[in-house]
């Protein structure tokens, strides 16, 4: 069995990402990364690389909405789809910065009745379907007559909206329907009681992933474990296996099949280091390392895997580090701690 970790945003770069691993020691993690065999590759994220990995094109745009509503059991048919993520505008200074819903909770009451205000305003012309209380997807009832190229939410997260909005000759088009939905939802009663409470409002929609469900996806992989699901949508276009992520290595690996790639995402990195919540940045890692990759060294060790690869995909360039049983023998090549590898 090759158990195939990508864990997006491990190696971030910069001054922050300097600070946040200072004194971090993580010796499950740095003993695969120091013993493996490393190879690299031109960073690219982690949309790009599922793109990549079930045959796609990672440079063309790829169809978030309707893999998510697959995902999450609809049926996109021929239909386009787009993410419509929910959204807080932050104001700071003089920008409006994006904080995606994954960082606040939302009520599936809430988006259920935000999403009715919003297909009563753009009737005809899009339908919000609220999959999942923090990530919606709307169809386009329109074809789209022209090229849309659009940012993640994850990319666009910390940062000022109006230097990441969609570029493509029918941007504008789309640029006004942001603004339009902001409007919509700017009184809305929801968002009133939420701030009477303290907390964020949904004050904002982030479209994005606009195409139809691809045909002929394929993949390695025998199983994907993944609580994104941009990446289920693919497994089960592939036709393949697929699960959330359990709460540790050693339940994943009592239900792996014995055989072929196993396919494991962990994406709880990106959104906190893109918001500079570096403490929950160290935590995470930390669990990493404990939950994660002391059970996977301990299975090379008694044969019960035969190998794992960790890739990390947007660090300065694509990091893929394989590690056999044999691999760990090699005492030579010493642990180092992670910020060494920026």
């Amino acid at each position: 069995m090759h158990c195939q970790l990508i864990v997006p945003a491990l190696l971030p770069q910069g001054e922050e990402a300097a600070a946040a691993m200072q004194d971090l020691r993580l010796p499950a993690l740095e003993m695969l990364l120091a013993r493996g065999r490393r190879t690299s590759d031109e960073a690219m994220s982690l949309e790009a690389w599922l793109a990549e990995a079930f045959e796609g094109d990672p440079e063309a745009e790829i169809p978030a909405g309707a893999l998510t509503l697959s995902a999450t059991g609809g049926t996109p048919a021929d239909s386009a789809w787009m993410r419509a993520d929910p959204a807080h505008l932050r104001l700071n200074r003089d920008q409006l910065v994006l904080v995606p819903a994954l960082a606040f909770p939302i009520k599936p009451i809430e988006a259920e009745a935000l999403v009715a205000t919003l297909n009563s305003h753009f009737a005809g012309e899009l339908t919000f379907y609220p999959v999942l209380a923090d990530r919606w997807c709307v169809r386009v009832e329109s074809p789209l007559a022209g090229e849309l190229r659009m940012r993640t939410p994850i990319e666009v997260a910390g940062k000022d909206i109006n230097r990441h909005l969609p570029t493509g000759d029918i941007a504008t088009r789309w640029h006004a329907l942001l603004n339009e939905m902001q409007m919509v939802l700017h009184e809305h009663e929801v968002n009133e009681a939420r701030e009477a409470r303290g907390e964020p409002v949904v004050n904002s929609v982030w479209l994005w992933g606009a195409g139809a469900l691809p045909d002929d996806v394929a993949g390695p992989f025998q199983s994907v474990t993944a609580d994104d699901p941009l990446a289920i949508g693919y497994a089960k276009a592939a036709g393949m296996r697929n699960r959330p992520v359990p709460r540790s290595a050693e339940e994943w690996l009592e239900r792996l099949p014995e055989d072929g790639r196993q396919l494991l995402v962990l994406d709880a990195l990106r959104l906190p280091f893109a918001l500079s919540d570096l403490e929950t940045w160290r935590t995470r890692v930390q669990e990493i390392d404990s939950i994660w990759c002391v059970p996977l060294i301990e299975a090379l060790k008694a044969g019960r895997i035969g190998m794992v690869t960790i890739v990390v995909p947007d660090a300065d360039s694509l990091l893929s580090v394989e590690s056999t049983r044999n691999d760990l023998r090699h005492f030579w090549r010493r642990p180092k701690a992670l910020a060494s590898l920026l």
